[in-house]
């Protein structure tokens, strides 16, 4: 008894299992088949990208420029020499009003730089201030000689004048003595000239340096006093983004050819960045219309335009393809619309209002690269196909709309009947 009941569970099972096929089966050919269509047809270029402002005021670290020479070649100090970095930053999105606190960079390097150039400073003050001095006191001690030594031609000219009665040889030593207190006087006043001269010009040489150092220190300081960064005007501040992608945190550094720490945007006028790659960029023109959607917002449509394309392609992480940077102009306005929102771009390169298209997958070759596609009633038709997007083809001559095909290869196409072969000559003219 045990053992009928084991064999008609074992019957039952097989009988279920034939009858869940067979169902399975009818509806696998029911799902295989698809309608040729008509209507609209978009070739179109898609990919992902950012929101950015169209308009924006770059908030930007001290301008570094070149300080002054102190000294001989090689010794110009050069303020181009160093990075600088954010130390601190208030978050991004943060609403500010015009002059309101925005960031910090670090002091460090040029803050010893600075202490370095204030002991120079003071050396070249120390050296002119001693200059002078030295100058002074030499001056009087020589205008003194001077001086004393006018008394001494005084003197010979009065004994040349006594001696006019004395021995003819004693009037000559007058004569004598005269001249030489005279040449003596004129080597004087010619050394004191002379010393003047040189101490001016030694004088102007170390107030030169000074002058220089000065200016360096002046402009160290006032550099100094811009690495607290503040708003120039109000609005979000929005970090910027370096070349690898990597925002500009607290932490990160600026050089000199590219201060900008963050923006404030015009949240009035915004602009999907997408990057299109090399193969379909050819495809692309200012002014083409384009869908748009963000991720933020999935129950909204947006719409814009093509604005610009670069000229010069990137070779972007994770990429192996050159990509093109392409601007896309946001139709109008939405306050809820921020910089870096991810948006998904449908560039809309052509249309075709009445086009007859299928799904590319329904489409077959053989060895002679005929194309064509297999019908419900059970026909093999050769098709000439137009342009394609991502998803379909347009056929542009061998399928009437509202035809029945095949998604995909039947079981039997051995049994398939070929038609259209009168397109095959044409087919082969446009290869």
């Amino acid at each position: 008894m045990k053992r009928i009941i084991i064999i008609g569970g074992v019957v039952v099972a097989i009988a279920a299992l034939i009858v869940f096929n067979k169902m399975t089966s009818r509806k696998g050919n029911f799902n295989s088949y698809i309608d040729v269509k008509k209507g609209l047809f978009e070739i179109s270029v898609t990919n992902s990208g950012e929101l950015i402002a169209e308009k924006s005021i770059d908030i930007k670290g001290p301008e570094i420029g070149m300080g002054s020479d102190r000294g001989g070649p090689g010794r110009g100090f050069n303020m181009h020499a160093m990075d600088l970095k954010i130390q601190d930053i208030i978050p991004e999105g943060t609403l500010v009003k015009k002059g309101d606190y925005i960031a910090q960079l670090d002091r460090s390097s040029y803050a010893n730089t600075l202490k370095d150039e204030l002991e120079i400073l003071k050396t070249y003050q120390n050296n002119v201030d001693m200059k002078i001095l030295d100058t002074a006191v030499v001056l009087t001690n020589q205008r003194d000689d001077i001086k004393n030594q006018r008394f001494v031609v005084e003197e010979a000219e009065i004994t040349l004048a006594q001696s006019k009665y004395e021995p003819p040889a004693t009037i000559r030593q007058a004569e004598i003595a005269l001249d030489k207190a005279k040449r003596a006087l004129d080597q004087k006043i010619k050394s004191y000239s002379l010393y003047v001269a040189q101490s001016l010009a030694d004088l102007n040489h170390q107030k030169m340096h000074l002058t220089r150092e000065t200016r360096l220190v002046n402009d160290l300081q006032e550099f100094l006093s811009n690495f607290t960064i503040i708003a120039p005007a109000s609005g979000m501040v929005i970090y910027k983004k370096d070349r690898n992608g990597n925002k500009r945190k607290a932490g990160a550094t600026i050089n000199p050819f590219d201060r900008v720490i963050a923006t404030l945007p015009d949240l009035s006028s915004m602009i999907s960045k997408v990057y299109i790659n090399e193969i379909d960029i050819s495809k692309v023109k200012p002014g083409q219309k384009v869908d748009i959607n963000i991720d933020a917002f999935p129950q909204k449509a947006y719409y814009g335009s093509v604005m610009s394309i670069a000229n010069i392609g990137e070779q972007l992480p994770n990429s192996d393809s050159k990509m093109f940077e392409v601007q896309i102009r946001i139709d109008g306005s939405d306050p809820a619309l921020r910089p870096t929102m991810t948006t998904g771009n449908k560039i809309i390169i052509k249309t075709y209002s009445d086009a007859v298209y299928i799904p590319t997958e329904c489409v077959q070759t053989g060895s002679d690269s005929i194309p064509f596609v297999y019908m419900k009633n059970k026909t093999k038709e050769i098709v000439i196909l137009g342009e394609s997007n991502e998803k379909n083809v347009i056929v542009e001559q061998g399928l009437k709309p509202g035809s029945p095909i095949y998604l995909t290869t039947p079981q039997d196409p051995q049994n398939f009947k070929l038609e259209g072969e009168e397109l095959i000559p044409t087919i082969k003219a446009h290869k």
